[in-house]
């Protein structure tokens, strides 16, 4: 979910007119005050754009909607340095063709007219720099960002693997079958994972319906079946008809599943179908959306209705100040949040930090990378749980100059 100028400024002043904005998880007064003083020491002095290629450990299928994925991701970052000598970096969120007309306004400026500790970016321009200013701010303090969040949330979170596609699909002209998806998930467990995210909805493109909704069907009980004690996810991309998912849900039988994401494209009516189906076979599976072109005001109605459980909010699309205004929301009306972290170790890391810096993150979406242009940091994968960093802003540096 990506805003415009006038949508960040209506949206945070309504969170702080309504007493949820950021400021709620700020840390004591006396550290942000004094935080801000040490910012306001360092000036901005200039801002450059490279690409970093982030690798998969294996090929990434199909799922739902959208073709074969590769093996690997090129993430456009930009870093930004002070008259002081500190540099902080991030995912640039704008065209980077855009980059030349970002810097020239914030030349010069103090980093604490731009950023306050106890919120976030000050203003919608500095949008694009949100992660780079939140790891600047971080190294120049001397702090994780999770402590400039507010240390609210335990410092080791759970976290799944995202990354279960249609690898049986694969390659089209000698199909692997449903024991090169096993292999994945052996691998995924191999890894550190103790939650596996498994695609479905293969009828809704790739397979005749029938067909790919029965190959959904032993998917999920043949992963059960071969590693019990592992928490099932399922996503379905928007791929089903509410009918539809609800005869999966009758095929998979006793197969607990841990969430379900994205079923159909969300609307009320059906999410109080599929709620009555889980109250009426006593399920307690989390519904959770909201990652693909959200409605907002239609999710936050759902949440707080009780349809939904969690918000899945991109957290780089939805930006990191603005996650910090929403949480307070989604505490004050019950519901969890796990953003939207797919294609990227960069995402899968910035939600660490929101995990561990203002809890009620139910568990964090793992993308295994590796790459030789980032130090992905000391970000430890430990029976299940990610172990968050304490290095100083996001605790990861570039390798490139």
């Amino acid at each position: 979910m990506i805003m415009n100028r006038r949508q960040f400024i209506g949206h945070t002043a309504a969170l702080a007119a309504a007493g949820l904005g950021p400021r709620l998880f700020a840390d004591s007064s006396e550290n942000a005050e004094s935080w801000k003083k040490t910012l306001a020491g360092h000036r901005l002095s200039s801002l450059d754009i490279q690409t970093v290629q982030l690798n998969w450990p294996r090929l990434v299928g199909k799922n739902s909607r959208l073709d074969v994925h590769g093996r690997g991701v090129r993430e456009t970052i930009c870093r930004i340095r002070t008259d002081q000598g500190a540099s902080g970096w991030g995912p640039f969120l704008a065209d980077p063709r855009r980059a030349e007309e970002i810097l020239p306004p914030f030349k010069g400026m103090p980093v604490s007219e731009l950023f306050d500790p106890a919120v976030g970016i000050l203003r919608p321009e500095a949008r694009p720099l949100d992660f780079a200013l939140h790891d600047l701010a971080g190294i120049i303090l001397n702090i994780p960002v999770y402590r400039m969040l507010g240390s609210q949330g335990p410092q080791a979170n759970p976290c799944y693997s995202g990354m279960i596609y249609f690898d049986d699909l694969e390659p089209p002209d000698n199909p692997a079958g449903i024991d090169r998806v096993l292999q994945n998930c052996r691998q995924d467990i191999d890894f550190g994972y103790r939650q596996l995210k498994v695609k479905i909805g293969r009828g809704n493109r790739w397979m005749e319906k029938e067909a790919g909704l029965r190959r959904d069907i032993e998917v999920t009980k043949k992963i059960a079946e071969a590693f019990p004690g592992i928490a099932i996810l399922v996503d379905g991309n928007d791929g089903f008809t509410c009918e539809e998912f609800l005869r999966y849900l009758e095929g998979i039988g006793d197969v607990d599943l841990f969430w379900i994401e994205e079923p159909f494209r969300e609307t009320r009516e059906d999410y109080e179908k599929l709620r009555a189906w889980l109250e009426k076979n006593k399920k307690k599976t989390l519904l959770a959306d909201g990652e693909a072109n959200p409605e907002h005001a239609l999710i936050m109605e759902l949440l707080r209705d009780g349809l939904l459980d969690v918000n899945l909010y991109d957290v780089c699309g939805y930006g990191l100040t603005q996650w910090r205004a929403l949480m307070g929301q989604l505490k004050k009306m019950g519901a969890l949040a796990s953003p939207h972290a797919w294609g990227s170790a960069l995402k899968t890391n910035y939600v660490a930090h929101l995990a561990a810096g203002l809890g009620n993150v139910v568990t964090i979406e793992g993308v295994t990378c590796t790459s030789e242009q980032v130090d992905l940091g000391r970000y430890e994968l430990r029976d299940g749980k990610l172990v968050t960093s304490s290095a100083p802003g996001f605790g990861m540096t570039l390798k490139i100059g």
